[in-house]
């Protein structure tokens, strides 16, 4: 009989390589740790390399807070060139001298900190009538689409030799990094293109704390597990809220706590051994209201018996 793998619990931060899609990438960190359940917390291109967070079991309830979080790349752009995808996975459209200043570019990078409109490419997984764009691109066909807003945190040059540009990029969620060096390639007057791609941070957590697939290789069972951050890692924004044993129990069994509390809006509760019971919502009146709770081991064992 197939094993269903393990009741495992936790945030692993992985360092995705270059060219792995997301999907086969958890695939594979999920099989090393034999886990019973697992996901993500938004993708990143397949040609794009850096932090991914990985959700274990009861992790995978709060995957979409990292959703919404901001998140930090390093771009590598190629002034003079441009490619039919904005990336290197396209055909070269045009190529131009480039007779660009350090001084240009950094005017031209002002015009992109803060809140922007961007048009979303027709190479991504974006849907329309049930196909992606990246789809009906490949079928030749092209659609206009309405320009977003999102917003740029910071746009630094670390790099510049004349025609390649290493950029530092904070942006908002729905950020196309492709987008963004294809705009600022147009306003330089010479085009650019994305040529490499690494994502550094997302919310607060941070690629110097992640680990490689091949990192996981070589360790064992128990040498794994040491790299997994607790269910609360993808929640350290929310103000945390202590219970006694007798309201846990109480709002695990879905009743509302009327506590005064002063914090309002999500928070992360946990009960007296400090352990997280789960989020919960506070309303104008200091109410707690259970949200998304964590089960234990011993109600999923109860269940699967």
């Amino acid at each position: 009989m197939r094993r269903k793998g393990e009741r495992i619990d936790g945030v692993l931060l992985l360092d995705k390589p270059y060219g792995e899609t997301s999907n086969a990438a958890l695939q594979k960190a999920r099989r090393l740790f034999n886990a019973a359940k697992a996901g993500h917390t938004g993708t990143l291109d397949p040609l794009a390399s850096g932090l991914l967070a990985l959700t274990f079991g009861e992790a995978t309830k709060f995957s979409a807070d990292l959703l919404h979080a901001d998140k930090t790349y390093i771009a590598e752009v190629k002034l003079g060139q441009t490619t039919t995808t904005g990336d290197l996975e396209g055909e070269f459209l045009t190529h131009v001298p480039v007779e660009v200043t350090e001084a240009d570019l950094e005017r031209v990078l002002a015009d992109f900190r803060g809140e922007i409109e961007q048009i979303p490419p027709m190479f991504s997984a974006l849907k329309r009538d049930g196909k992606t764009l990246y789809d009906l691109a490949r079928e030749g066909m092209s659609i206009e689409l309405e320009p977003r807003r999102v917003r740029i945190e910071k746009l630094q040059c670390l790099s510049f030799n004349g025609e390649s540009v290493t950029l530092e990029v904070t942006c908002s969620k729905g950020t196309y990094i492709r987008v963004l060096a294809e705009d600022i390639g147009r306003a330089l007057g010479c085009g650019a293109h994305l040529t490499g791609l690494r994502r550094t941070k997302v919310g607060d957590l941070t690629i110097e704390s992640s680990v490689t697939l091949q990192d996981l290789e070589a360790m064992n069972h128990e040498q794994r597990l040491q790299t997994l951050l607790p269910l609360d890692a993808l929640m350290q924004t929310l103000p945390a809220v202590y219970l006694s044993q007798n309201d846990c129990d109480r709002l695990q069994n879905g009743q509302r706590l009327a506590l005064a509390l002063e914090c309002r809006g999500r928070v992360r509760v946990y009960g007296p051994d400090k352990m997280m019971v789960g989020t919960a919502r506070v309303n104008d009146r200091g109410v707690l209201a259970p949200e998304r709770l964590i089960a234990n081991k011993k109600d999923i064992e109860t269940k699967n018996d």
